[in-house]
């Protein structure tokens, strides 16, 4: 198959549903090679009984392209070493790893018990760290045999991590903790010919439209803005040769709209050049708030 990806073989975690599903699909149609992961766990984590990812594995092949299926807990070191070793065992290669397994457990902090946090950090940030971790020790690997790669790191983190979310503290931390881990593998693996770059999209999945029924709702006609396949062209993009040059950048995609986020940077400052006493810390603090950006709101948050 032609495209923009073609001979590249790309790993996409949680594929099996939502928009893992759809970015699979459009890596393939864009004639990649696939290995599609997903656990088959249910909104709360708990494994199900149903094989989404040869399901998905199905659909490309019938509509003519390559792809095989992993079924491996890609927050634990041995699922995310075979997640890399399914990749160069089946074609011999490694080009792109897509992380974006995740599901939800929503509680207000009050209510968010241990089991909770530990359970959504460790899909979402553990289940990061850890393919990124194998796949660039591949990368590494090759690059010190005179085979520098021409690779792509696309991790998905969430408007909750960059703004927070009412009712998703263990979510928006893990989301955030997505973006610094972004930003420092960007900086660390550029040296063996990685890119490491992030999306925070907006879509329809089964996380979504529970959470925010009305909004997540296909309208009966006209553009579904809300389709995960809205996302997937961005992520096909980063995810092959054509972005050279793009990294350590995070992007929102919703719809037909696709931002550059800017993060954290100085605004306003004061410097006494000497230790400022409680009260003029304060009164400092008040200035230069006044001078600052408002930040944008939370979701959820109220008023």
């Amino acid at each position: 198959m032609s495209g923009i990806c073609a001979g590249r073989v790309v790993v996409v975690t949680g594929a099996g549903r939502g928009l893992g599903r759809a970015h699979a699909l459009a890596f393939a149609a864009e004639g990649a090679r696939v290995v599609v992961n997903d656990l088959g766990v249910g909104l709360d984590g708990v494994p199900g009984p149903d094989s989404p990812a040869a399901a998905v594995v199905t659909e490309i092949r019938a509509a003519g392209g390559e792809a095989v299926a992993h079924g491996g807990d890609i927050a634990t070191t041995e699922g995310a070493a075979s997640l890399v070793r399914t990749a160069v065992e089946a074609y011999g290669r490694l080009d792109t790893l897509v992380n974006n397994a995740g599901f939800l457990r929503d509680r207000m902090l009050v209510n968010l018990d241990e089991d909770d946090w530990d359970a959504v950090l460790r899909v979402h940030l553990k289940g990061h760290f850890l393919p990124l971790r194998h796949a660039a020790a591949h990368w590494r690997a090759e690059a010190k045999a005179g085979r520098t790669p021409v690779a792509r790191i696309v991790n998905t983190s969430s408007g909750a991590g960059l703004l927070g979310s009412v009712g998703q503290g263990n979510y928006s931390a893990a989301k955030a903790g997505i973006l610094g881990l972004t930003l420092v593998a960007a900086a660390e693996l550029a040296r063996y010919g990685v890119q490491v770059n992030a999306v925070a999209p907006a879509a329809r999945t089964r996380m979504t439209e529970r959470t925010f029924t009305e909004t997540m709702a296909a309208p009966a006609a006209g553009f579904d803005a809300m389709a995960p396949e809205n996302v997937s062209p961005l992520v096909v993009w980063l995810g092959s040769a054509a972005s050279a040059g793009v990294t350590g950048r995070v992007f929102e995609a919703e719809g037909g709209r696709i931002t550059v986020m800017e993060g954290w940077r100085p605004g306003p400052g004061a410097d006494k050049r000497a230790r400022w006493t409680p009260a003029e810390a304060g009164e400092a603090a008040l200035k230069l708030l006044a001078a600052a950006e408002v930040p944008g709101a939370v979701y959820g948050a109220r008023g």
